[in-house]
């Protein structure tokens, strides 16, 4: 059940989707605090890692590059992929149903904000065969 109380939100203080690509801990999201309209959270991803082509159905995203150095690809309306390297400050958007992937070509870990508009396609990730819950203060 969410704590609407929960408007300062730390990583740490969440349980997190484990993968084998990385980990997602969202800090805000409708059962985390509430959140009607969006989601959003951290994503860490190691050297030389990275999550693959993939899409949010109806939902749109922003990706925020706090640290780290990597690829993006976000296709373009034709389906062609886009690549660009990105780092921090950068900021990435992914329209609509837009399929894209990001990997860590950096020789540290790479962490990102994400937002999802509306919530809930973040919850598919459950659903992978890597997926993994870690609970807080295992992250």
């Amino acid at each position: 059940m969410a704590d609407r109380s929960k408007v300062f939100v730390y990583p740490k203080d969440v349980s997190a989707f484990g993968f084998d690509w990385g980990r997602l801990a969202l800090t805000v999201a409708p059962e985390v605090n509430g959140a009607e309209r969006f989601s959003g959270g951290v994503v860490d991803l190691p050297p030389g890692k990275g999550h693959t082509r993939h899409n949010h159905p109806g939902a749109e995203e922003i990706i925020f590059v706090i640290s780290g150095n990597g690829e993006q690809m976000v296709e373009d309306e034709k389906g062609n992929p886009v690549v660009a390297k990105v780092g921090p400050g950068c900021t990435i958007y992914v329209p609509e149903s837009r399929f894209h992937s990001t990997l860590n070509t950096g020789d540290q870990p790479m962490q990102l904000f994400v937002v999802y508009s509306p919530a809930g396609p973040e919850l598919a990730l459950r659903d992978l065969p890597d997926f993994r819950l870690l609970p807080p203060g295992k992250q």
